[in-house]
């Protein structure tokens, strides 16, 4: 992810946020065609910091992260910095332990952050974003001022996988319990559910709905993400829901 915000941001003007904290979310300061913007990302990988316990899982958000990232959009609203949102993000981390250290409260402050900040608001997705990540990372249903993918890009509740068990766990746990295998009814039910996914979670299918504004290439990413900073700035907001040009006025007036 850092290479790719080298390439996304003018050279030498990024400005990591709190770099040893909460590395599974990389967050910090930066320029795009001398635009400056405060940029949040999500961090593939294993992440080992400071922090107690096991390596956290790059991509998902845990308390320590969605406080980070909630502190940093408040900074950025109070200074006037539009925000970009570099989405690759599976959810929130769930789980007993995840409870216990507080991810629901946090969770709600870094939604909260998001949807009450005032700048400017441009989403980039890389690969995944699903769950309650791909909304929290400014989804569509925040109306952020522009939604941007690469081919790349996956959005949606969840994965088809995550879909098929929803749907059918329930069956295949009675299947597992009499010794019994899937028939071939029902495994081509499930085929069809992974498929059909698959189609709704592609970035083409969400730009030809309107849910994503533009589809593209990497080489196109810092002319088009310029742009659309410049555009979003001449829009005097607040960036709360629709983005509305002012209504033109008559030459003289």
């Amino acid at each position: 992810m850092r290479a790719v915000l080298d390439v996304i941001l003018d050279e030498g003007s990024f400005g990591e946020f709190q770099p040893e904290y909460a590395g599974e979310m990389i967050c910090g300061t930066g320029r795009i065609e001398g635009v400056a913007v405060g940029v949040m990302a999500n961090h593939r990988g294993m992440v080992k910091d400071r922090r107690d316990g096991p390596p956290r899982f790059g991509g998902i958000i845990y308390t320590e992260s969605a406080e980070k990232v909630a502190f940093f959009i408040e900074s950025m609203s109070r200074q006037g910095r539009p925000l970009l949102f570099v989405q690759d993000v599976s959810g929130f981390m769930v789980g007993t332990d995840a409870e216990e250290s507080g991810i629901i409260r946090a969770g709600a402050r870094f939604v909260e952050a998001m949807a009450t900040a005032t700048v400017p608001k441009l989403v980039l997705t890389l690969n995944h974003a699903s769950g309650a990540g791909y909304y929290a990372m400014a989804g569509q249903g925040f109306d952020p001022d522009f939604i941007l993918s690469l081919p790349t890009g996956r959005m949606g509740v969840m994965e088809g996988e995550s879909a098929v068990m929803a749907l059918f766990s329930g069956q295949l746990d009675a299947l597992k319990q009499e010794g019994k295998v899937p028939d071939e009814d029902l495994t081509t039910r499930m085929d069809e559910v992974r498929a059909e996914y698959d189609t709704q979670l592609d970035a083409r299918f969400a730009a030809a709905r309107g849910f994503v504004d533009m589809v593209l290439v990497p080489e196109e990413l810092r002319p088009v993400l310029g742009l659309c900073l410049r555009t979003a700035l001449n829009n005097p907001g607040p960036h709360l829901g629709a983005f509305v040009l002012p209504p033109l006025q008559a030459p003289g007036t």
